[in-house]
């Protein structure tokens, strides 16, 4: 069991209601739920709607009867990130008047032609940094990273699963993308500006989320905002070495016996098994919570960049 102060760990589980929860879900669930209840914290739920044509129409409420079923117990109201906008304006303009964001007028076809980074990314060559070229209109707006922030220095973090982590944005992100050019906020901000809003102290999410988090940290200083302790844990493949997702075709979590998808996502995760039968997902967690342990989760490939200085 994790010793905490209850009033300092906030945790959170935020989904995209972009079709039903799956096994994968499950796991970045039951992680965060966990660690959150056995620190004697609180655990919080946001639904992170806004990419509207990406979304299914009742899949938000599908998650929310799909929790309360499978036995979660978050704290408080729901935040949705659609009512989220004027909070996500607000720091966007904070950054342009501190001079740290840009406009870019570059399309997804000329990006293409960039570079790769170590990570497997385009990295964006710094086009319009220093002002639009002839001809070109705003698209996006991009946070500056690197020697164009003043600061060239590798973004260093100890995930509490996957332990030290290091990557030299400049080399192996670029200047990255806060607000896309179909004016939707990007996630890297509102995943920030939401988790600083609630106070979040803890993290605990998928490890394909891993290499976002340097990126984070970085908007995070540059807002004067805290960042809280991460803890990435294992994704779920299907057979092809995919990550388990919607757009992979995952299928959804039962809806009878979910004590039987909560005790495999536990196993999954290298957790102590139960000495006898656990009936209800109240019997599961009754019994789970206190016999949460992280340091149980094996680890994951850490960040390409880990260890290495810039090119």
């Amino acid at each position: 069991m994790i010793v905490a102060d209850p009033q300092q760990y906030i945790g959170r589980f935020a989904p995209s209601p972009t079709g039903p929860l799956h096994f994968g879900s499950l796991i970045a669930a039951l992680a965060s739920h966990a660690d959150a209840k056995a620190a004697g914290g609180r655990w919080l739920l946001r639904i992170e709607d806004i990419d509207p044509p990406r979304e299914q129409p009742g899949a938000a409420a599908e998650i929310v009867r799909t929790l309360e079923r499978y036995g979660f117990e978050w704290d408080g109201p729901i935040l949705l990130q659609s009512t989220r906008e004027g909070a996500y304006l607000a720091a966007l303009e904070q950054l342009r008047v501190e001079g740290k964001v840009f406009p870019c007028g570059c399309t997804r076809l000329e990006l293409a032609a960039a570079p790769l980074g170590v990570g497997g990314e385009r990295v964006y060559p710094g086009t319009c940094r220093d002002g639009l070229p002839p001809g070109r209109r705003p698209r996006s707006w991009r946070l500056k990273v690197g020697v164009a922030a003043g600061d060239d220095r590798p973004i260093a973090f100890t995930d509490r699963i996957q332990g030290p982590q290091s990557q030299w944005l400049a080399r192996d992100v670029g200047d990255f993308v806060v607000r896309r050019a179909d004016r939707r906020f990007a996630y890297q901000l509102a995943v920030v500006v939401d988790d600083a809003d609630q106070r979040i102290t803890d993290v605990v999410r998928g490890a394909d989320l891993l290499a976002s988090t340097p990126r984070q940290i970085w908007l995070q200083r540059q807002l004067g905002l805290p960042t809280p302790r991460y803890a990435h844990v294992p994704v779920v493949v299907n057979a092809r070495g995919e990550k388990l997702s919607k757009q992979t075709r995952a299928e959804a979590l039962p809806a009878t016996r979910p004590e039987r998808a909560l005790l495999d996502a536990w196993e999954f995760l290298d957790q102590q098994a139960p000495d006898t039968p656990l009936g209800t997902p109240r019997e599961f967690w009754s019994w789970a919570i206190p016999r949460w342990n992280p340091r149980r989760i094996p680890p994951v490939p850490m960040l390409p960049s880990r260890r290495s200085g810039p090119a």
